[in-house]
């Protein structure tokens, strides 16, 4: 009877909608716009729908429209909070109790948890806009709001008794962005998506889901500021298009793996809302909705928005829907047409319109709302007991089971010539295996983490513990020198306990993580992970970090907000001859540019320190440097030996029309560390002269990307159809115009920093810089094929040179971001040619995080490699060194080759 309730209650809400019922007073989409949402060829803006939800907020009291903050050019980012007039009139004590439960720490029984999840109201959040391009997700969100605020059947009310519903606009620039390129079409039919002139986010671009662990972006901060310290949704919708061939939608459950660290109700609830969503398509007749193995999406990877939510025990939907509003036709996929276990309800080809694509959306969200209605206290009741159960495990002896330990048993098993029962055969593997083996003490999960106040680097440690606040991991600081294990901290160290609700992303910011062999067939290719493999934070920005394996406890006061850099000091006597201070910290960096910015003479001393030459006010500037960045400086009265005389860089990044993701979060780092720069593309490039506008010029990944150096200039628009002003950008860096001047640059005594696979110059510039993973065929050097060598987003260590001038500051081991990145050969005598490795793989064991199929082929090769061109530099980066303005840990490689580049 049950399910012929929920059906009814379906067909009613299909056949009724929001205009067969709607409450009175409330100004529709189209009496708003002059058109319907999903309307063809029509966008609604950015700037549109603030002015209708604020007109909506007036006209409604089931919706509260609040700033949450700005975004990364300025506008404001709001975010509707729609519920019954009741919930409203109570809505700090319906937050307050999702807190509690999320939190765990303060409700002790399951018994006073259920008491609060039975007064409490489930919230659930519902975004759209993440992606500009995708614009179905902000115009469904337009409608989806309006349907909720004035819908009077009762499936609404019920869900609004029921549910707190956060409708959260989660990329407003780029909202404005597209909708005004797509609109400047006056001709609606001839108005297409596509050729953007720049990045739907001001650094990032498709890349700002990419930002949740770190939350660098002003928009991901104002997200997860919402999510993981205000409301605390159990469940969460993150919109996305666009849908497999052949389908509408991909939509939950997700394929295989999922992360080993979260709790077991994170796939199980995933399987529940996900057989709602599939099972209402079916039953409103809306065919082609797949899941699992119908698309890559997996829930494996910690950063995405939807994705990063796992690791605090929420709920994170993820759907991908075609459409446009421009009609487009679904292909004919003879593959697709078949019904299976992950497609079923297949869909024929067919012309396809934008208003199909609302309804499918629109569908997913009432299948989502109308289950947290009716599971409410379950929803409220699992979020406590996941946080319980992570607050219990970081209290006690626990072991997180990966694949690399049940490969060790395999092996020691093997060994020992003791049976390893397979899968689906009967008998078992003897008991004293398991616990030899993986109950190793030394294999526990760590209580907790202290960071060392006197690390080298602790502006930065401080950077990665605001990430962790920012995601609502509780944070604690010193207020006095302690010991724990037989080592003594400083007062000022900071502590991360496991013993917290978001246990997960605790031990997924400070664990390697350990992705499984992934291959289609035992000996094929390898199935590529949606995206990274592994991402330790911790490892990716160099801070150090003791694990702590036993219970401990000391004068922690837990931090409240983001924490400040603790000040560095000036000392010394007041008459200076000049100053000296450390190169180890990246913050180092931002003093020596602000300090030339000034006018202030710098240099840098053999042994990569800087100094800074006494004039007038030079102590009190140095004081308030001190206090904003936390490095220290030390006053010398003689006058040093004269060190290399330091002058403002002058570089030129290089970018292209569309904008280039590497080089929008190249340009956030420059203006973090206060580096001047100035975008430079293609065609100016071509012109050459380049010495005479720069010093160095930094070519991201992506800037060279073909074989040849001559990218598909094909794919570029046409001039005559993109406005004037963005002419210029168009173009690619090709073998045949922009690297004779490149060439002609550094034989002048130009600086090129080459990342990623634009490390490819050094084949076209003729130097004797080879690929090192190769394997000859036939008498022919060819790739390693997947099968023997697959290394997607990973952390591996490399060795490094730390007398390098590039590697001033650095330790003789780094860990780096690695994604299939470019591995040098070294010719011989490459020291005679002037060429000189900076950091290699010394061991063929470097994975550090992530997954490394027949990672023993990258022994012997170099990842960084500095080769001499005439008068000038050619720097080669293999690995992305500042890859999303995540690895603060290898900065420093790039800043040194920039500031050395100013002669």
């Amino acid at each position: 009877m049950r399910q012929l309730a929920l059906v009814a209650c379906v067909v009613l809400w299909t056949l009724t909608g929001a205009s067969g019922l709607a409450q009175t007073g409330i100004v529709s989409p189209k009496e708003q716009f002059g058109f319907a949402i999903g309307d063809d060829y029509q966008l609604a803006t950015y700037e549109q729908l603030s002015a209708y939800w604020q007109r909506l907020d007036q006209q409604s009291d089931r919706m509260t429209l609040v700033d949450i903050g700005r975004t990364a050019e300025g506008r404001t980012q709001w975010m509707a909070i729609i519920t019954s007039p009741e919930n409203h009139r109570k809505l700090e004590r319906v937050k307050t109790i999702a807190r509690r439960l999320a939190l765990a720490g303060d409700v002790a029984t399951a018994a006073e948890a259920h008491a609060l999840a039975a007064e409490g109201k489930a919230v659930v959040w519902i975004d759209g806009g993440l992606h500009a391009t995708e614009t179905l997700g902000a115009q469904q969100l337009i409608e989806t709001v309006y349907q909720l605020v004035s819908g009077e059947d009762a499936e609404t009310r019920r869900i609004l008794d029921d549910v707190v519903v956060l409708a959260v606009h989660a990329n407003p620039d780029g909202h404005d962005l597209v909708a005004n390129w797509y609109l400047r079409e006056p001709d609606p039919r001839k108005r297409v998506e596509g050729n953007l002139p720049r990045l739907y986010q001001k650094y990032a671009g498709h890349d700002n889901n990419r930002d949740s662990y770190m939350a660098a972006l002003a928009e991901t901060a104002n997200m997860n500021r919402i999510l993981y310290r205000e409301w605390y949704p159990q469940i969460m919708y993150n919109h996305h298009q666009t849908g497999p061939a052949g389908t509408v939608m991909f939509a939950p459950p997700f394929r295989d793996p999922f992360n080993y660290v979260y709790d077991p109700l994170i796939p199980t609830s995933l399987d529940l809302v996900g057989a709602a969503m599939h099972t209402r398509f079916a039953a409103e007749g809306k065919p082609g909705v797949t899941m699992r193995r119908g698309a890559n999406y997996s829930t494996w990877w910690n950063g995405g928005l939807r994705t990063t939510v796992y690791f605090h025990n929420m709920i994170g939907l993820l759907t991908e829907t075609i459409g446009s509003p421009t009609p487009i036709e679904i292909p004919f996929r003879p593959d697709r047409l078949l019904p299976s276990n992950d497609l079923p309800f297949p869909i024929e080809p067919q012309t396809w319109h934008f208003r199909q694509s609302i309804e499918y959306s629109l569908t997913a969200n009432r299948a989502v709302l109308d289950l947290a209605s009716r599971y409410r206290e379950q929803f409220l009741f699992n979020i406590w007991r996941m946080g319980r159960n992570a607050i219990e495990r970081g209290q006690t002896d626990t072991w997180t089971m990966t694949p690399g330990r049940l490969a060790k048993l395999n092996e020691e098993a093997r060994a020992s010539g003791v049976p390893v029962t397979a899968s689906g055969s009967g008998g078992s593997t003897p008991p004293s295996l398991f616990t030899r083996v993986l109950r190793d003490p030394a294999l526990r999960d760590p209580r907790g983490y202290i960071l060392s106040a006197d690390q080298p680097d602790f502006p930065t440690a401080i950077v990665f513990a605001n990430a962790l606040i920012k995601a609502g991991v509780a944070v604690h600081t010193a207020r006095e020198t302690f010991s724990v294990a037989g080592r003594t901290y400083p007062a000022g160290s900071l502590v991360v306990k496991t013993a917290q609700a978001f246990r997960p992303h605790v031990l997924d910011m400070f664990e390697p993580q350990d992705h499984p062999n992934d291959v289609q067939y035992p000996g094929g290719p390898p199935i590529a992970p949606y995206d990274s493999a592994g991402w330790t934070l911790a490892y990716q920005m160099g801070v150090k970090v003791d694990r702590i394996l036993d219970a401990f406890d000391g004068p922690f006061t837990v931090a409240q907000n983001e924490l400040a850099i603790p000040p560095g000091t000036v000392r010394g006597p007041a008459r200076a001859a000049a100053y000296a201070f450390a190169h180890t910290t990246n913050q180092a960096f931002r003093v020596v540019n602000r300090l030339l910015a000034a006018g202030d003479r710098v240099e840098r001393l053999a042994d990569g320190r800087f100094l800074v030459r006494s004039r007038a006010g030079t102590r009190a500037r140095l004081q308030a440097l001190a206090t904003v960045t936390g490095v220290s400086f030390d006053a010398l009265s003689a006058r040093p030996a004269a060190g290399r005389v330091l002058r403002p860089v002058r570089i030129g990044l290089w970018d292209r029309f569309g904008g280039s993701m590497p080089s929008g979060w190249l340009r956030l780092v420059f203006e973090q560390f206060e580096f001047p720069y100035e975008v430079v593309y293609p065609a100016q490039l071509d012109a050459g002269n380049l010495g005479a506008r720069f010093d160095a010029i930094v070519l991201v990944d992506g800037a060279i990307s073909g074989a040849t150096g001559d990218d598909s200039i094909a794919r570029s628009p046409r001039p005559e159809t993109i406005p004037a002003e963005y002419r210029e950008r168009l173009g690619a860096v090709t073998a045949s115009r922009t690297v004779p001047q490149l060439k002609a640059f550094l034989e002048q005594g130009g600086t090129v920093l080459a990342i990623g696979s634009s490390t490819r110059l050094a084949g076209l510039l003729d130097l004797p810089i080879t690929n090192k993973l190769t394997e000859s065929v036939n008498g022919v050097e060819r790739p390693l094929p997947r099968e023997k060598y697959y290394v997607p987003g990973s952390i591996l260590r490399v060795r490094v040179d730390p007398s390098h001038p590039l590697a001033h500051g650095l330790a003789d081991q780094v860990d780096v971001y690695f994604d299939n990145s470019p591995v040098f050969a070294l010719p011989a005598d490459a020291a005679a040619r002037g060429i000189a490795p900076v950091a290699w793989f010394d061991t063929a064991s470097p994975l550090r995080s992530g997954w490394a199929l027949g990672q023993q082929q990258l022994e012997g090769g170099v990842a960084i490699a500095e080769a001499t061109v005439g008068k000038g530099t050619l720097v080669l980066y293999g690995p992305e060194v500042t890859f999303r303005s995540q690895p603060h840990g290898t900065f420093k490689f790039l800043f040194n080759g920039l500031i050395r580049s100013a002669n």
